[in-house]
């Protein structure tokens, strides 16, 4: 068997790495640790060196009311009140969009916009104002019942050619 190492134009340094002694290992491992917590600590700094306002700091108290608000309410109302009819729940939940014609609702007593609405029949149209359609938002839970709001729909049907018949309130069940 030959020597390799003993050859003849055998470079003995051509297959060693450019760490030569035990002091260079030890350098190149410190400085692989040290040199990349000073680049995150650089990069920390300049993330959060910018003037930024702190959260809450503009209006304190009202972003401290917005974090501890509560998840849900509870709603007591008079169940034994008295029902509004369609004209009043008309002039004050649905008359800022069906006077003007806002988003496209269409205006009280306009027929012609009425009409389609109308042939669609009183349960797509009740259907319609308690879940919502297009840029109307759902009606349904809001400041009316949904009898109320039923009523409303009726108010605003006639008023634009149709012909139904005002909804009658259901008498309560008689306890056993």
């Amino acid at each position: 068997m030959s020597n390799h190492s003993n050859a003849p134009g055998h470079d003995d340094e051509a297959h060693t790495g450019p760490i030569k002694n035990p002091k260079q290992l030890l350098l190149a491992v410190f400085y692989s640790f040290v040199i990349p917590i000073f680049v995150i600590i650089g990069l920390v700094y300049y993330v959060t060196s910018a003037n930024k306002p702190q959260s809450g700091s503009v209006n304190l108290e009202q972003s401290v009311v917005a974090r501890i608000q509560k998840v849900g309410t509870v709603e007591i109302r008079d169940a034994n009140r008295e029902m509004k009819s369609g004209e009043a729940v008309y002039q004050a939940q649905c008359t800022a969009c069906h006077t003007s014609g806002a988003a496209g609702a269409p205006k009280l007593g306009d027929t012609a916009a009425w009409a389609a609405r109308i042939k669609t029949g009183y349960d797509a149209l009740l259907q319609s104002a308690l879940k919502g359609k297009g840029a109307m938002g759902a009606q349904a839970g809001g400041d009316f019942d949904d009898f109320e709001i039923a009523r409303a729909v009726v108010h605003m049907a006639n008023a634009g050619g149709a012909k139904f018949a005002e909804p009658v309130k259901a008498a309560p069940a008689a306890k056993p």
